[in-house]
C-alpha cells in the first residue's frame, strides 16, 4: 500500500512526494483513514513511527476545502523543539496548498506571533503557556476551530502542564474534531482523553517495543568512570551523529563542556538556555556543526532528526517507557541505530524491568583497553591528561618561590602561613596554589 491510496489532494500528493515518503508507517495505515473520515483517535505511538505525518496531512487534506483566512486547527506540543518540528513538517507537505501555519511558544517576543494570527492563519502549533497568554489578551480567535491535537500529551503531563491544558479546553468550540497522540498512557493522561474523547478510534503501535532496526548494548561500569568511558566509546565507534541522555541539566552541560575540551563538536541542549541558544544546538546538531549532542529528556523531547546514528544514556532512564522513547530518536525511516546505556551497579533493577518490558537480555559490553578499576579520585580529565613535563615542575617551583619572596623570606612566608592559618588562609600562597588544583580537579568531574 502506498500514499496514494489515501487520495489526498494533488497538492498535497506533490507535497509527500517531493518529501520522499513513499510507503506508510503502521500508525500512518492505522490513523489517517478514521482521521480523513472525522473521527477522533487516540493513538500510541513512540517516536519515530511516523505519527507527525499521520495527523498533518488528513488535516492539510480536510482544510483544503472550506474558508480560509481564519483559525481551523490548533495543535498543542510540549516544547518549542517540538513545536517547530511539526510547524515544518507542515510546511514541507503543504508547501502548494497555500495554507498558513504560526508557531506559538514563550521565550520570544509575543508581537510577531500577533500579526501572523491576525493575517489568517489557518494553523497554530502552540505550548500550552504562551497559548494561555494570547486567549487570555484576546489576541486569538478559537471559535472557529475544528481540528484539535495533543501531541505527547504524556510528557505535557510529566512537564506539569495538564491544568494548563484543561484550562485551554474551556475556551475551544465543543463540536470539534480532537485527535490524541501520546507514547504512553499514565491513568491522569488516560482520564483526560476519556474527558475529551468521542467515540475514538484506538490506534496502539507496540509502545513498548523498540524499534527493530536499533541494537542495543550495556556499558557495565563504576559511577566515577562513566565520563572516561563515554570518552572511550566514542573513540572506539564510528559515529554519525550522536544524542547523549544525561538526567539532569547540570549534567548534560558539564559533559557536553568536557566533551568539546576533549577535541569532540559537542553541544547541549537543556532547560538553562534561551530560545536562540536553543534554536542555535538543534540547528548546529541538524547540519551536522556538532557531531554530539547531550541532553535532558524534556529538552530533548521534539528532537527530530533522521541521520541519528547513536543514542546513548549517560544515566539510565527511569522507566521502561522513557527507555523506549529515547532510543527511538535513532534507527528511524528504515535505517538502523545503536543504543548504548552506561549502568552501575545501582541500575540492576532498572535494567531488569526493561529487560522484562523488551522480552530480551540486553547483551553487556566491556572495553578491552579500558581500566575499569581506576581509583575514584582519577577523574575523566585525569585518565585523559598526559603527564607533566620535568620542564613544567621546574616553572611550576619556580613561580612558587617568586610569589613567596612577595611576602619576604621563605622562613617568614612560613611563619606567617601558620600563625594566620584559621583566620587568613586564603591569602597563603601555598593554600592558593592547592585551592586552584582542588577546583580544577572538581571541574573535570
Amino acid at each position: 500500500m502506498d500514499f496514494k491510496s489515501f487520495h489526498f489532494h494533488p497538492h498535497i500528493a506533490a507535497g509527500v512526494q517531493a518529501a520522499g515518503y513513499t510507503t506508510p508507517t503502521p500508525v500512518q495505515l492505522q490513523s489517517i483513514p478514521p482521521i480523513l473520515q472525522g473521527r477522533d483517535i487516540m493513538a500510541l505511538a513512540q517516536t519515530g513511527t511516523g505519527k507527525t505525518a499521520a495527523f498533518v496531512l488528513p488535516i492539510l487534506q480536510r482544510l483544503m476545502q472550506g474558508p480560509r483566512g481564519r483559525l481551523r486547527a490548533l495543535i498543542i506540543a510540549p516544547t518549542r523543539e517540538l513545536a517547530e518540528q511539526i510547524h515544518d513538517t507542515i510546511g514541507e507537505l503543504g508547501r502548494q496548498t497555500g495554507l498558513r501555519s504560526v508557531t506559538i511558544y514563550g521565550g520570544v517576543a509575543i508581537n510577531p506571533q500577533i500579526q501572523k494570527l491576525r493575517r489568517g492563519a489557518e494553523i497554530a502549533v502552540a505550548c500550552p503557556g504562551r497559548l494561555l497568554d494570547h486567549i487570555r489578551q484576546g489576541t486569538i480567535n478559537t471559535a472557529t476551530l475544528e481540528i484539535l491535537v495533543l501531541d505527547e500529551a504524556d510528557r505535557m503531563f510529566d512537564m506539569g502542564f495538564l491544568p494548563d491544558i484543561r484550562k485551554i479546553l474551556k475556551h475551544l468550540p465543543a463540536q470539534r474534531q480532537t485527535l490524541f497522540f501520546s507514547a504512553t498512557m499514565p491513568s491522569d493522561i488516560r482520564h483526560l482523553a476519556h474527558d475529551i474523547l468521542r467515540d475514538p478510534v484506538t490506534v496502539q503501535i507496540d509502545h513498548t517495543v523498540p524499534l527493530t532496526t536499533v541494537s542495543h548494548a550495556l556499558y557495565p561500569v563504576d559511577k566515577h568512570l562513566k565520563t572516561a568511558l563515554l570518552m572511550e566509546i566514542l573513540h572506539h565507534t564510528d559515529t554519525e551523529s550522536v544524542l547523549v541522555f544525561t538526567r539532569t541539566k547540570h549534567r548534560a552541560r558539564q559533559i557536553a563542556r568536557q566533551l568539546k575540551n576533549a577535541g569532540h563538536g559537542a553541544t547541549s541542549l537543556q532547560g538553562n538556555l534561551s530560545q536562540n541558544q536553543r534554536q542555535a544546538a538543534l540547528d548546529g546538531f541538524r547540519d551536522g556543526s556538532f557531531k554530539i549532542l547531550v541532553a535532558t529528556d524534556i529538552a530533548a523531547r521534539g528532537i527530530d532528526v533522521s541521520r541519528i546514528s547513536h543514542v546513548i544514556n549517560y544515566d539510565i532512564p527511569d522507566t521502561a517507557e522513557a527507555y523506549t522513547h529515547r532510543i527511538g530518536r535513532t534507527g528511524r525511516a528504515a535505517k538502523t541505530g545503536d543504543a548504548f546505556t552506561l549502568v552501575t551497579r545501582e541500575d540492576a533493577s532498572m535494567v531488569r524491568t526493561i529487560e522484562s518490558a523488551l522480552g530480551v537480555k540486553l547483551e553487556r559490553r566491556t572495553l578491552k583497553d579500558f581500566t575499569y578499576t581506576a581509583p575514584a579520585q582519577k577523574t575523566a580529565s585525569a585518565l585523559h591528561q598526559p603527564p607533566r613535563s620535568h620542564k613544567h615542575k621546574q616553572a611550576t617551583a619556580r613561580r612558587t618561590r617568586q610569589k613567596r619572596a612577595a611576602f619576604g623570606t621563605d622562613t617568614q612566608t612560613t611563619s606567617f602561613t601558620r600563625t594566620t592559618k584559621h583566620r587568613h588562609s586564603q591569602v597563603s600562597p601555598v593554600t592558593d596554589s592547592s585551592t586552584r588544583r582542588s577546583r580544577h580537579s572538581r571541574g573535570a568531574r
